[in-house]
């Protein structure tokens, strides 16, 4: 079986079936694509509730996040690379543009809450310089609502694979953050953890400017 681009292995996620990160330490984690694309549960209505906002969705996916803040009359924009992501999300009336976080983005320096979330702490592969370019796009006193993974992945150059049904993508970097390991990438990128907490058996955090 012949590998896919990782952009066109997540279009086939998103339609359903079991998907894994084939990690490159040889761990396989689930990736819940039906909870990305169905409605927000409880548990991210009590995350969204602390977002000030506007609010930027980093990675955004499918949009649910900034469709219920849009509904909820909160200014946000989620922004994602994926093409099949932000059909679906704009399909859902979510506004989201087709976009890098390393890109230019709209309103740098006046986001109020930037949200990674559905592990997109992994972005890159390097958690730190995504958070140093996620916490330059903040207005002053903002903060970056993370979700951590259940274990980390500490590699210096972290990558993985999309494994489905008759699918596998080629590698892409990519890394888990957990709970303990936290603190110390903030720290790497000026930050520090505000607040951590779990929720219906999901770890968060809040960061801020150290």
């Amino acid at each position: 079986m012949s590998a896919v681009s990782p952009a066109e292995a997540f279009g086939r996620a998103l339609d359903g079936g079991a998907w894994h990160l084939a990690l490159e330490c040889g761990s396989r984690v689930a990736v819940p694509f039906e909870r990305f694309t169905g409605d927000v549960a409880t548990v991210d209505e009590r995350l969204l509730a602390r977002a000030r906002g506007p609010v930027l969705d980093v990675g955004c996916g499918p949009g649910r996040h900034v469709h219920h803040l849009a509904r909820q009359g909160v200014l946000s924009i989620g922004i994602d690379i994926s093409q099949d992501a932000v059909r679906l999300a704009r399909r859902r009336g979510a506004p989201v543009l087709l976009r890098s976080v390393f890109d230019d983005v709209p309103g740098a320096g006046t986001w109020g809450t930037a949200l990674l979330l559905d592990g997109n702490i992994g972005i890159g592969g390097d958690p730190a310089r995504l958070l140093r370019r996620v916490a330059g796009l903040l207005a002053p006193g903002a903060e970056i609502l993370v979700e951590c993974a259940e274990d980390g992945f500490g590699s210096p150059e972290p990558t993985a694979r999309l494994e489905g049904p008759d699918t596998v993508s080629a590698p892409f970097p990519w890394a888990l953050v957990g709970p303990g390991e936290m603190p110390a990438v903030a720290a790497g990128a000026g930050l520090r953890v505000a607040d951590e907490w779990v929720d219906g058996g999901r770890a968060f955090a809040a960061l801020a400017a150290a």
